[in-house]
């Protein structure tokens, strides 16, 4: 099996593996968009190095937009074969990319008019795809694959299991002649949340491996909870806004499920919680039709008749005139609003108006990339652009590490325990974070390698073609670690 990987090779972002097998087959592992900096989302506009007509098929992991997000690019340039998925990532599909197609229509007329002012319109880029294009790839979809049941999908064995990441997220064991691969997708944290812990992974002779925290320690999840306990309370006496920017898909349905154990326990103050996004609404309701998945306290909870994911004091802010309202409103209140990065969205429009009181406090529970909005608060900028307009930073920023939904340092390499002795490639991660997670695969006896952006990798044999690149590999060896010979 031979990759080449278009997007998450040395980021965290636009997950697209392309597999190629014998007698030519190929078969797509994702296809999601870059998001982050404008570098990154720029890749999104490139032509694709292959021919998305000669694919034979399309497998996707799970449903967030890094990994989905450019399905319909790919069938507006001439895809038209099966894209298989588990039905819960088949249902919030559904809901992300209709969602992400109107964003970018928003987002073209904002900075076309913006540019008309200045005679720069030709600089503006057009939409990636609209949403006729997003029903054509709705159309593909088959939600055909079940955790631990194989399909045979362009004559290769695929057999998905519990990633534990998001609601239907799935890891794949790929089996053909030549061997056994691993791809996992994005793998969730084994502690807290809404998702069942991964499935311990069969022995295979190779492993994708997503790294995107793999440098890291989550902190335990009763101490994430007493921390966001303290945060909101501080916050309350205060009197200020709390904004939270969230992801639309798990990040809000946890925070959501959390507030309301919060506050059902008295242990938060019963103030108003806004959660002005209309995708999560949308995405909520798949967790209802596929509670099954769920941790046993919230799908026993689904199953009585409960809302899990509604504190007393929630409003669901659907329209944009409800959402500039929110402005107005006086004392503290709690507003979740997408986007997790604060590169765009209706968060946005909160921070330009609150970002710079001090009573204010903006509670970041995601990963944020360094050139994002998001990224430039947690390094302490003072003052930040808010859409096109220079805010000061006067409110407190607060992270939160432990909400994340992806598996940490611990997580990965419990992972690869029950693995067999593979070869580790690692994708969707920062170089910085993949070196240094290279010396712990090293001292277990693994031989690992960094998956460079694009370049051919033959995963089961030789490795590299035309040898490694510099910096991107280390192997075990009898007298300890060595950087390898052709490095």
């Amino acid at each position: 099996m031979r990759l080449q990987s278009f997007g998450a090779a040395c980021t965290v972002t636009g997950s697209m593996h392309l597999l190629t097998l014998d007698g030519g087959r190929r078969i797509l592992i994702d296809c999601g968009l870059f998001q982050g900096s404008g570098a990154l989302e720029a890749r999104n506009h490139e032509p694709y190095p292959f021919d998305p007509a000669d694919l034979d098929a399309v497998i996707l992991t799970h449903a967030h937009l890094d990994h989905v997000g450019r399905l319909p690019l790919l069938v507006n340039r001439g895809y038209r074969g099966p894209v298989y998925c588990t039905p819960p990532t088949a249902a919030l599909a559904e809901t992300v990319l209709l969602d992400s197609a109107r964003l970018q229509l928003e987002g073209y007329r904002q900075h076309l008019r913006h540019a008309r002012r200045q005679a720069r319109e030709d600089e503006v880029l057009p939409p990636l795809y609209d949403e006729e294009d997003v029903h054509r790839a709705l159309d593909l979809l088959r939600p055909v694959l079940e955790f631990g049941q194989a399909a045979t999908v362009a004559g290769l064995r695929v057999t998905p299991y519990r990633a534990g990441h998001i609601l239907g997220s799935a890891y794949l064991l790929l089996e053909d002649a030549g061997g056994r691969l691993i791809m996992s997708g994005d793998l969730g944290h084994r502690a807290g949340g809404l998702q069942l812990d991964f499935t311990p992974p069969p022995q295979a002779d190779a492993v994708v491996l997503e790294t995107t925290y793999a440098n890291q320690r989550h902190r335990a999840w009763p101490e994430t909870l007493a921390e966001f306990r303290d945060v909101l309370c501080g916050a309350v006496r205060a009197g200020g806004k709390i904004l939270v920017p969230s992801f639309a898909i798990e990040r809000s349905q946890t925070l959501l499920h959390t507030l309301k154990a919060l506050m059902d326990s008295s242990e938060v103050p019963r103030i108003p919680v806004f959660l002005d996004s209309p995708m999560a609404a949308r995405a909520t309701r798949a967790y209802f039709q596929f509670g099954d998945e769920l941790v046993p306290e919230v799908r026993d909870a689904l199953r009585s008749g409960e809302d899990p994911f509604a504190p007393s004091t929630l409003h669901e802010v659907l329209t944009g005139d409800e959402s500039q309202r929110l402005n107005r409103y006086d004392g503290p209140a709690i507003i979740l609003a997408g986007n997790g990065m604060m590169t765009g969205g209706r968060i946005q429009h909160h921070l330009r108006h609150h970002l710079w009181k001090p009573g204010t406090r903006v509670v970041i529970v995601s990963y944020q990339s360094p050139l994002s909005l998001g990224g430039q608060l947690v390094a302490g900028a003072q003052t930040v652009e808010v859409m096109g307009e220079e805010v000061a930073v006067r409110a407190q920023i607060q992270t939160i590490g432990g909400f994340s939904a992806h598996a940490d340092h611990d997580d990965l390499l419990a992972f690869l325990e029950t693995a067999g002795c593979p070869h580790v490639w690692l994708v969707h991660g920062e170089v910085p974070v993949m070196q240094a997670f290279l010396p712990e695969l090293a001292a277990r006896g693994l031989k690992g390698d960094i998956v460079p952006d694009r370049q051919d990798v033959d995963l089961l044999g030789s490795g590299f073609s035309g040898g490694r690149p510099p910096g991107l590999g280390l192997e075990p060896g009898p007298e300890g670690l060595k950087v390898a010979a052709d490095e």
